[in-house]
């Protein structure tokens, strides 16, 4: 059967591939699934390799000046020179907290008016739904765009600009070296991985995350080339970013309280992920057209500056808030409050039209969930640090929002540098969460920003036809196309 017509869940094949006329490049000599021979990976010649560390090169070196443009930007508007972008907004007054989102509204909404005609779009949009095709300078525009918004306050993720520019100049090059359309779409996506992996210190979450989240398959032939892209751009990185664990947490050990507690709270996270996941579906259906895209970002940016001044803690991506939350540095009132505010000024922000990412609000919403119930499981069963269930609850949310349980579980394991002595009631609350979220639907806090998820199906659908009451067909969760190649020339190697 060829490739194409092979079923697939999630941009998963439910088929294994098997050597055949129509896909030469599954080995006929080896015994042993992943080994591909003279396939895939031998068609790989030294101009793709070459493209591949061009891509990491590129994604690094973006990484590390959206960096530092954020930081910039934060010391201008916060007034600061050194210390945590919490610390600042505390110690600035309440007309500026309010000022400053104010102004980060007009720059959110005249951005996205002179940006709109650029054809840029989401990385996954352009990887699943446009052939995997981002314009330089219009992406380019579009991240630097994004990091200054959410440096100004914006409750959205920076992780955004740095993917956009690592997608971008993949795709870029890609243009250049006329490669295949599976390998454009492989080098967008490790790309991407690589912006990730730079900006974070995540190398083998970012590959990760290319191959699970953006790709939806993890095999031998495209592991290498994400694993590659995405080392040498943390690697670039290092030039401008500290080599240092994102998070600082202390050791913590395991306990049979969190291996009970992770089994009890695993579907409570994947319920919560399936909430917060309509809640970004929805606020991504009501993006505004025309000029309200300058009076929506200013309207809703000034109320969350208002807000902050009783709740500062809800300006920015929310990397502070995970912080003070893996260390149970929150009281149980702020965590019940954050928990409801955070997501709300996500969504908000996200509504508005505003550019930016969902990974740190996403993970902020986890932990603070896995927080606040590790307090009242505590009064239980006693004597566990309370920052191993907040560990355990932001990799179960992440897990079932992204529906990329390795990926979560690297990515949380890589941020802090200390949390494998919890892998048991990690994967056990991951497992849990992601299986409810696709039991009733959902798809990734991605696929959910798509153009095709605008909140705006029929409900009164035909009973048959795999949809559901919010517009999520099995359909929106496929993959749009194979991404290994139908066909391989067995003779001739790329020059």
């Amino acid at each position: 059967m060829p490739a194409s017509r092979r079923k697939r869940v999630n941009g998963l094949l439910t088929e294994p591939l098997r050597p055949s006329s129509d896909c030469p490049c599954v080995p006929r000599s080896s015994a042993q699934p992943n080994v591909p021979g003279r396939g895939i990976v031998a068609s790989y010649g030294p101009r793709f390799w070459m493209l591949v560390a061009l891509v990491g090169l590129g994604a690094g070196l973006g990484g590390a000046l959206l960096m530092e443009l954020l930081r910039a930007v934060q010391h201008l508007a916060w007034s600061y020179h050194s210390g945590d972008f919490l610390d600042a907004v505390q110690r600035a007054s309440s007309a500026r907290r309010v000022l400053v989102l104010l102004v980060g509204g007009l720059v959110a909404g005249l951005g996205t008016i002179l940006l709109s005609r650029g054809g840029a779009s989401e990385v996954s949009e352009a990887l699943w739904l446009r052939g995997a095709r981002l314009p330089l300078a219009a992406s380019l525009g579009r991240a630097i765009h994004s990091i200054v918004v959410v440096a100004l306050g914006a409750s959205l993720g920076r992780e955004a600009a740095p993917q956009q520019a690592g997608a971008a100049v993949a795709s870029r090059l890609s243009d250049w070296a006329q490669v295949p359309e599976w390998q454009r779409r492989l080098l967008v996506a490790c790309g991407a991985g690589a912006g990730m992996a730079a900006v974070y210190n995540v190398p083998l979450g970012g590959a990760l995350f290319a191959l699970e989240v953006l790709l939806g398959t993890l095999t031998l032939p495209l592991v290498l080339p994400a694993l590659a892209t995405s080392l040498i751009a943390t690697a670039v990185a290092w030039i401008a970013l500290p080599s240092l664990p994102t998070y600082a947490i202390p050791h913590y050990e395991i306990s049979g309280a969190e291996v009970v507690w992770a089994l009890i709270v695993g579907p409570i996270a994947g319920l919560a992920a399936v909430g917060y996941i309509r809640l970004i579906t929805r606020a991504h259906a009501l993006r505004p057209a025309g000029w309200v895209r300058v009076a929506a970002p200013v309207v809703v940016f000034t109320a969350l500056g208002t807000v902050a001044i009783a709740y500062p803690q809800l300006l920015g991506n929310g990397k502070p808030v995970v912080q003070l939350a893996l260390v149970a540095k929150l009281s149980v009132a702020l965590l019940a409050v954050l928990l409801v505010l955070k997501p709300i000024a996500t969504a908000a922000c996200l509504g508005s039209g505003a550019p930016g990412g969902l990974f740190t609000p996403t993970l902020a919403f986890g932990v603070l969930l896995g927080g606040l119930l590790g307090q009242g499981w505590s009064e239980i069963w006693p004597g566990t640090p309370l920052g191993a269930y907040a560990i355990i609850g932001g990799a179960a949310v992440l897990a079932a929002c992204m529906q990329g349980p390795l990926a979560a579980v690297v990515l949380m394991l890589e941020l802090t540098h200390h949390a494998d002595a919890l892998m048991v009631p990690v994967l056990l609350a991951v497992v849990e969460a992601t299986v409810l979220a696709r039991v009733l639907g959902a798809p990734s806090i991605y696929s959910a920003r798509l153009s095709g998820h605008d909140g705006h199906a029929e409900t009164a659908q035909a009973p048959d036809d795999g949809r559901s009451g919010d517009g999520w067909s099995e359909r929106d969760l496929e993959a749009p196309s194979d991404l290994l190649p139908t066909s391989m020339p067995s003779a001739p190697r790329e020059s």
